[in-house]
């Protein structure tokens, strides 16, 4: 009869047959997210537990703490930009279109990604591309809109992406890791807090929708339809408010991921700036601002 204590050889010998054929020895980062490496089986209880080295006294391996640091996180990020195969483009398409749709279908995934990769953050940086690919081509469209030639759109498109993207990106981002962690924590003084590439993923799923919305559907309309690029009622109506919707959008996805978080408190003050924006929106609409003349008059003159 086979003794208990055969068992973990015996299997830990079938899951490295198994792994080196689900696995090949050049996909270094799937073998790292597989639990076949690092767990063996209880053969009291007969369940998968994570293998501990015995002086570790019950804590994650010195290779698995610095693969979790925020550094290692940040490189292997940067290194998959470089490699599109390794991107899942189709599951951030499927992001993209749930933003719209259900937006908390999208942070339940993050959910996923904590309990299986012990990080929060995209680890995948297909999202990111398919952003700056629509961003590319909605400013091209401005730019064919607003009657620019070749070089001011260039100049555009280099604004944007830089600017109003990445640099005002990089700022809200840090601005919101900042107050979430200073005073939105449940229990400060415990070892929990909001990563700062997580603070990064849910300006870019909120700046999604106001993308799609102020960049691209609003060309339609500027020009054409209702020309929202004048000075009559209905073209700053239907031009204010979808400014209102797109902000909104922003403000609603933003409060989402922040609220998805389980170790955060108050969340609810993040919807707080809908007070504004509906004043805001009913004050423009009764003095006659018009948002998107405004933004199109500010593109042209940044490229002078």
């Amino acid at each position: 009869m086979m003794k208990w204590g055969n068992l973990p050889d015996v299997t830990t010998c079938a899951l490295s047959r198994l792994s080196r054929k689900c696995f090949p020895s050049s996909n270094r980062d799937e073998k790292e997210n597989c639990g076949f490496f690092s767990r063996r089986i209880n053969p009291k209880l007969g369940t998968m537990l994570p293998t501990t080295s015995p002086q570790s006294n019950g804590d994650p391996s010195s290779r698995d703490a610095a693969r979790h640091t925020a550094g290692a996180k940040r490189y292997k990020y940067l290194r998959r930009l470089l490699h599109f195969r390794q991107m899942d483009f189709e599951f951030a398409m499927w992001q993209m279109l749930y933003l719209f749709t259900s937006p908390q279908r999208v942070y339940r995934n993050f959910h996923y990604r904590k309990q299986t990769k012990d990080q929060w953050a995209r680890d995948d940086p297909a999202f990111l591309v398919l952003l700056s690919i629509w961003l590319c081509v909605s400013t091209i469209g401005f730019g064919l809109v607003l009657d620019m030639g070749v070089v001011d759109t260039l100049k555009l498109l280099l604004w944007v992406v830089f600017v109003d993207c990445i640099g005002v990106g990089l700022l809200i981002s840090t601005l919101m890791w900042f107050i979430t962690n200073k005073y939105l924590l449940k229990h400060p003084s415990r070892n929990f807090d909001v990563e700062w590439g997580y603070a990064f993923d849910v300006h870019l799923n909120a700046f999604y929708p106001l993308l799609v919305i102020l960049h691209f559907l609003q060309l339609f309309f500027i020009n054409h339809l209702v020309v929202i690029n004048s000075d009559w009622f209905l073209g700053y109506f239907v031009g204010n408010t979808l400014w209102l919707i797109a902000i909104g959008y922003y403000l609603y996805i933003t409060f989402l991921g922040y609220n998805a978080l389980p170790f955060l408190s108050n969340t609810v003050v993040l919807l707080y700036p809908f007070a504004l924006l509906g004043l805001l929106y009913f004050l423009s609409v009764s003095l006659g601002w018009n948002f998107t003349r405004g933004l199109c008059w500010f593109y042209k003159y940044r490229v002078q």
